[in-house]
């Protein structure tokens, strides 16, 4: 597994395998903004007169620290190393403003760029602490880039497989691409147009068949889990609880499923136990079937505390 920044600028864990054409479908997309943003920013901060020309000193000195001292945490190269040096304010006149030091984003940038990856992570299970390695190290061998073409189809005919039928809009969206380009890899991996209740949606031609009848089934999902997250257009499974679930800018909270559709949400009191937060009545059944599902959560979880990095407004009660 790697965790990798990719579409929409969010941070994905996804197989190891799967990261080349990642990379050239989404991330090297989201790479060249960041590092435009990043050489701007250095010259607007008086770091810098030529922002290309620091960047590329500061990224083949934590390439070279790398290969030479193998993974190293973000404290360790900013002491190591006075190419990192450094700070603007990331919001002037602002209260959440103020100096802040410039070698995350310089590590943001040679993350999503591929030449570096999280490598282990320092703190406990939950939290996020890693120790930055350079890919090869880490993952073995780069295989050398693939088109983009290629690299498109292939990973959005992993993702129709998974969430298909979908609309053209949630391909757009799901990628954080244009319409444009969704079209041209909807056609590359010859999706077949359906009908979905009206709406036009897309799936691939081998998946065209009727899907066989499930039992009953409910789930606990966390947060930016990729089902509650998987698709732009929600209502069919989201229904009238878009407020209680996401927050403003669309982060989706830890929830509640029954039988395909969120009921509610989930949090932890004092003790660590699961509590349910439902935002409609169920039948009996599913009501303990939830019940059970957050017994068996709260012993899986023995006591760790889960906190939301982006909490619903239903979380936060």
């Amino acid at each position: 597994m790697v965790k990798h920044l990719a579409m929409r600028r969010t941070l994905w864990a996804f197989d190891a395998d799967d990261l080349p054409a990642v990379q050239a479908a989404a991330s090297d997309r989201v790479a060249a903004t960041e590092r435009a943003r990043l050489t701007a920013d250095v010259v607007k901060a008086g770091i810098t007169s030529d922002g290309e020309a620091w960047l590329d000193k500061a990224t083949s000195a934590v390439v070279a620290h790398l290969d030479r001292h193998g993974p190293t945490s973000a404290k360790e190269l900013r002491e190591a190393l006075p190419e990192l040096a450094g700070t603007y304010d990331p919001a002037p006149g602002k209260p959440y403003g103020g100096a802040t030091s410039i070698s995350p984003r310089v590590l943001t940038v040679l993350a999503v760029q591929g030449l570096v990856v999280r490598g282990p992570n320092e703190g406990g299970w939950t939290s996020s602490r890693p120790k930055w390695s350079a890919t090869a190290q880490w993952l073995g061998p780069d295989t050398g880039p693939l088109d983009p073409d290629t690299a498109r189809a292939s990973v959005l005919r992993n993702w129709l497989r998974t969430f298909g039928p979908a609309t053209l809009e949630d391909v757009k969206w799901w990628f954080g691409n244009t319409l444009t380009w969704a079209r041209a890899g909807l056609r590359d991996v010859g999706a077949v147009e359906v009908d979905m209740a009206g709406t036009p949606g897309w799936v691939l031609p081998d998946d065209l068949g009727p899907e066989p009848a499930c039992d009953r089934w409910c789930a606990l999902l966390p947060g930016l889990d990729v089902t509650t997250m998987g698709w732009q257009h929600r209502d069919w499974y989201l229904g009238p609880h878009r407020a209680h679930v996401f927050d403003r800018n669309g982060n989706g909270g830890p929830t509640a499923w029954c039988d395909g559709r969120i009921v509610g949400g989930w949090t932890q009191d004092a003790d660590g136990r699961v509590v349910l937060q439902l935002v409609e009545e169920l039948d009996t059944a599913a009501s303990k079937a939830l019940a059970r599902k957050a017994t068996e959560l709260t012993d899986w979880l023995d006591g760790t505390r889960i906190a939301a990095r982006f909490p619903s407004p239903l979380s936060k009660r």
